[in-house]
């Protein structure tokens, strides 16, 4: 049988999660692929000893012991971070080896640098745990719809962001209470600005748009908006209007530009994503031949996002073991047919929307909000207006028509300029179930 020996760089989390899987599951991968994975060393600088069941893995506090093994064939990264990461990746493609990584945050960035290395030693680069932990996104888009135009993208792609958003759905919660419990229960990090802002988000977006069109995309291509700003009250107004409110990441393929944003959304209460709860994920893809698919699981995790990276090994071993190294390419498309593609301006979506207005409770003032929005060519579908508060302050909520995001953004910095508005305007963008 063969014998392919593995270093882990990083013995955190999702480190002990994948020394666990590879342990747990040694027989049954052994069954499976005839090949016999061992991990030889773990290098972390604050680890001071491995678990028992571990007694054969050599710990050390050097990445590149592992780096510079000649028997070692495949290098697990699982550090996080653009630079330690990056220096490591580099240095084992370097060497002729191997690399799986969770690193969702490297690759958005620095993919197209380690890929091309990659490429040109002629090694494989797995990351399917660098989307939706335990879920099979990667080899779904590289190999199961293969023969698919990948006509849309649209995911529930961060945790602690939906958790935060059903709780406040579900209890009525405000924000910033949910957010302090879900930091207490381990969903969300000490400074959670990458998650509830979108960020990470994004970063997953990045990946699948690369496998999915074919495209050179960076973060910064991304236009991204957070969850911090929404109140219970929204989310009461998205019940009656018949919506949940989700931060989705779309993208849709138009031809001769792609579209690509993260934003709270309101979602039909019978779209597949409204009900998709908790920290749970869901990846909702339209292919020209499959029609709509949706893949639903923990996005996160020691054990899912252990499972996702022990994956990665089993199916480079399996390429070693039959020579048939980047039989499918890691990015889906052939390097010679991946090349950037037009973003579609931000300014240029048109989507209906929901608008929030915080404003004095006086004569004329929906009056006014209404012919700034008629003036930029903004259509109202309908309007509800609550009871005032103590300060005499009133909300007044409103549901367009399709508008431009351009005339939307004029519109409301000329309403949040009156005098009789009182807070800065929310905005939420209404998701038309058309299937594309």
């Amino acid at each position: 049988m063969k014998e392919i020996q593995v270093g882990l760089i990083g013995f955190g989390t999702v480190g002990s999660g994948t020394a666990q899987v590879l342990y747990e599951q040694a027989e049954r991968i052994k069954k499976r692929t005839g090949v016999s994975i061992v991990l030889k060393k773990v290098a972390d600088i604050s680890t001071a000893a491995l678990p028992d069941y571990l007694t054969d893995t050599e710990l050390t506090r050097d990445a590149d012991a592992i780096i510079n093994d000649p028997d070692i064939d495949i290098v697990i990264e699982l550090i996080g971070g653009t630079t330690l990461a990056k220096k490591f990746i580099l240095a084992a493609i370097a060497q002729g080896k191997h690399v799986v990584t969770a690193n969702k945050a490297l690759l958005s960035e620095h993919g197209m640098e380690i890929f091309k290395a990659a490429a040109e030693k002629n090694v494989e680069v797995g990351f399917e745990a660098s989307v939706g932990g335990g879920i099979p996104l990667i080899k779904t888009l590289k190999e199961g719809l293969v023969a698919n135009k990948i006509l849309s993208i649209m995911g529930i792609m961060n945790g602690t962001a939906n958790y935060i958003l059903t709780q406040m759905t579900d209890h009525a919660t405000p924000f910033e209470k949910v957010l302090k419990d879900a930091q207490k229960k381990g969903y969300a990090e000490a400074d959670p600005t990458y998650d509830i802002e979108g960020i990470d988000t994004a970063h997953k977006l990045v990946i699948l748009m690369t496998l999915a069109f074919g495209m050179d995309v960076r973060l910064s291509d991304i236009n991204c908006e957070g969850i911090s700003r929404i109140e219970p009250i929204d989310i009461q107004f998205a019940k009656e209007f018949g919506y949940r409110i989700k931060l989705l990441a779309i993208s849709r393929n138009h031809g001769d530009h792609i579209e690509a944003s993260v934003h709270p959304t309101m979602v039909p209460e019978q779209h597949m994503l409204a009900n998709i709860n908790g920290a749970y994920n869901g990846f909702y893809f339209t292919g020209d031949m499959v029609e709509n698919v949706l893949l639903y699981g923990k996005g996160a995790g020691k054990m899912p996002t252990g499972s996702a990276v022990a994956a990665d090994v089993v199916d480079i071993s399996r390429n070693i073991v039959h020579q048939s190294i980047n039989r499918v390419p890691s990015l889906s498309y052939l390097p010679e047919h991946i090349a950037p593609r037009p973003i579609t301006p931000i300014e240029e979506l048109r989507c209906p929307y929901y608008f929030r207005f915080t404003t004095l409770d006086k004569p004329g003032v929906l009056s006014k909000i209404s012919g700034i929005l008629g003036k930029h060519d903004i259509s109202i579908e309908s309007v509800i207006q609550k009871g005032r508060d103590k300060k005499s302050k009133v909300p007044i909520v409103m549901r367009t028509y399709e508008a431009q995001e351009a005339a939307v953004r004029k519109a409301l910095n000329e309403i949040n300029a009156l005098d009789t508005t009182m807070a800065e305007t929310v905005k939420i963008k209404i998701l038309v179930d058309d299937g594309k």
